[in-house]
């Protein structure tokens, strides 16, 4: 018994601001970001593109795909760090704009591991029948949380989602995962507010990061988690087609495909157009890749992200 994906989506908010636009209101220049980051253009959501609303284009692009209809689905698991609302779930709200009436849903909070965390659960509710059919999305409207000053952070980030239908399977789909979090770093990366009397934020709602710790983080977490998943499954990496990190910055992926000594056109990358779009990423990465024909049914690929908390992981699926 296995848990195949049968289908992927994604969407991204209609409004694409470039580098250059950038330029108009921060203290910063078109080629110092493209150049540190690999960015070009990131989507902005509007006020009604809303974590659910992206969500559920993303999802029903993903079920279109999959031939799944919204009843057909069992469980719905939303990663996300852009919740629509405290309460409910947005995995909630997203369910009720589909129709998915004999799901139940929620949502998985791993901030740009969101995805592959939210992958693992739906698997082993596969593994262990408890559902047959998951609708798993990763879906962020992170440009909520940025201080637009702070050229450190703002040109890094995007709003979108990504979906993909898992279903059970005899042919052999996720092959094996690692996940992991070290609470020690969690202010590495943060938003280190919080809601106190019911209004009031105690402390900054905005996106805080240290740079280079993150980058150096980020490069050896997910070198050691790739060698870890490959280790579990018995596997080479040669044997690996194709390579979909958390699209965080370029250059975070040049120094990891350098450390794990494999050409950088085996990653499918996403950044010049979409920046960081957190939890979104991964999914987004993977279904582009999908419809221009890169990635093909049998290819063996790699997922791997890295996020706040710090959370980190990866996982080996045969497509």
């Amino acid at each position: 018994m296995f848990a195949e994906i049968i289908g992927t989506g994604h969407c991204l908010p209609k409004q694409s601001v470039s580098n250059q636009d950038l330029e108009q209101t921060c203290n910063t220049t078109s080629q110092w970001i493209e150049g540190r980051t690999g960015i070009k253009h990131r989507h902005i959501a509007s006020s009604h593109e809303t974590t659910s609303a992206l969500a559920e284009k993303a999802s029903l692009n993903a079920l279109d795909d999959s031939g799944v209809s919204p009843g057909e689905i069992d469980l719905i698991i939303l990663g996300t760090t852009t919740p629509e609302k405290l309460f409910p779930a947005t995995a909630c709200l997203l369910q009720s704009k589909l129709g998915a009436d004999n799901a139940f849903a929620f949502d998985v909070q791993a901030v740009c591991s969101g995805f592959i965390y939210a992958l693992s659960i739906a698997e082993k509710y596969i593994l262990t029948g408890k559902a047959r059919t998951v609708l798993v999305v990763g879906a962020d409207v992170f440009t909520n949380l940025l201080d637009w000053n702070d050229r450190s952070t703002c040109v890094l980030f995007g709003d979108g989602a990504g979906a993909v239908v898992l279903k059970y399977s005899d042919y052999s789909g996720i092959l094996t995962d690692c996940l992991y979090s070290d609470g020690r770093y969690h202010d590495i990366l943060h938003v280190p507010g919080s809601i106190r009397n019911g209004t009031l934020i105690n402390g900054s709602g905005m996106v805080e990061m240290d740079g280079k710790s993150v980058f150096k983080f980020a490069v050896n977490s997910l070198y050691e988690a790739a060698n870890k998943v490959l280790d579990i499954a018995e596997l080479s990496i040669q044997s690996v087609d194709w390579f979909i990190p958390h699209q965080a910055n370029v250059r975070i992926i040049d120094a990891l495909a350098d450390k794990l000594c494999i050409q950088k056109q085996r990653f499918i990358v996403t950044l010049e157009n979409c920046g960081n779009t957190s939890a979104a990423s991964i999914p987004i990465a993977l279904d582009i890749g999908y419809r221009d024909g890169r990635i093909k049914k049998g290819d063996l690929i790699m997922l791997l992200a890295v996020g706040g908390g710090m959370t980190w992981g990866a996982t080996l699926l045969r497509f």
